[in-house]
């Protein structure tokens, strides 16, 4: 279990190797499918992208965790302060240990890790979305920002051809990392629809459930028929859209990130192959790619 560290009193922490181990092991544990993208990257990279990952899920946790009913706003603001911190260069608790190593080998900016943090205040007091405009707004604090987060360590090749008839800053990956991370999240968020109902939460768009005529009172009781096919089929041709935006940035990384990402970006992609092999009953099966599906 994930918690807010004890900052009060004063403890010897975590040698660098043993912090980067733990991050090594948390996120083996909890995203599989991740990490197995990160065992292509180099040795630096891919210890960096776990540090992230870590404060990623920790953060997460607060609202999500076993912990989650005793997050408040405060907590929120302390985690904030915490982050301040580590940014400053001093470690907290023995996971900070690797972050604050990321920090000091790669120039990543603290905005995003705040943006994060104004996502989980989100899912404090929300626990609909009337549009997809809300939902995205939601998804890039949650998801897009960890896009923005790593593209620093992954790294950019500014030698990449561009065509004359491509934007002039083309080279830029920023808004593909971000399409990433929001694909991610939609994923997770048709993934998830039983159990995000089983909390009380609904992450589908209230007006996209009209125009499907499926009510929320059928989603609370996991009802899978044709107007939920047509609704998911439409949920999961925007989620494969946001991907393909991604994956058109994946050229414009670093050479040796390259097929990490796009290796994870596939993985990840699966899970809605996944969703419709189910007959997108999201309710009573639970999507994954199997494991040798993954090693291929």
């Amino acid at each position: 279990m994930l918690e807010l560290p004890e900052t009060r009193g004063v403890r010897n922490l975590a040698s660098l190797e043993d912090a980067y181990e733990r991050c090594r092991q948390i996120t083996a544990k909890y995203s599989k499918t991740f990490y197995i993208g990160t065992l292509l990257m180099s040795p630096e990279k891919r210890r960096a992208i776990w540090a992230i990952y870590v404060w990623c899920r920790r953060t997460d946790e607060l609202v999500d965790g076993p912990r989650a009913a005793f997050t408040t706003e405060e907590t929120l603001d302390q985690w904030e302060r915490h982050l301040e911190t580590v940014f400053a260069g001093t470690p907290v608790d023995d996971l900070d240990v690797a972050l604050v190593d990321t920090l000091q080998r790669f120039p990543v900016d603290i905005q995003p890790f705040r943006d994060m943090i104004e996502g989980q205040r989100m899912d404090l007091y929300r626990s609909r979305y009337e549009t997809f405009e809300e939902l995205e707004l939601y998804c890039y604090r949650v998801a897009g920002t960890v896009g923005l987060m790593t593209t620093p360590v992954m790294g950019v090749d500014t030698s990449v051809p561009i065509a004359p008839w491509d934007a002039a800053d083309s080279k830029d990956p920023t808004q593909q990392a971000i399409a990433l991370g929001i694909a991610n999240q939609l994923t997770n968020i048709l993934r998830d629809v039983g159990e995000d109902a089983r909390r009380g939460r609904i992450y589908i768009p209230q007006a996209e459930l009209a125009q499907f005529n499926y009510t929320e009172e059928d989603l609370m009781n996991g009802v899978v028929d044709e107007r939920w096919r047509s609704l998911m089929r439409f949920q999961i041709q925007r989620a494969r859209d946001f991907f393909a935006g991604a994956e058109r940035g994946i050229s414009l990384l670093s050479a040796d990130a390259r097929f990490p990402v796009w290796a994870a970006l596939m993985l990840y992609r699966g899970i809605l192959d996944e969703i419709e092999r189910n007959d997108y009953d999201v309710f009573r099966r639970r999507a994954y790619v199997p494991g040798a599906r993954k090693f291929l």
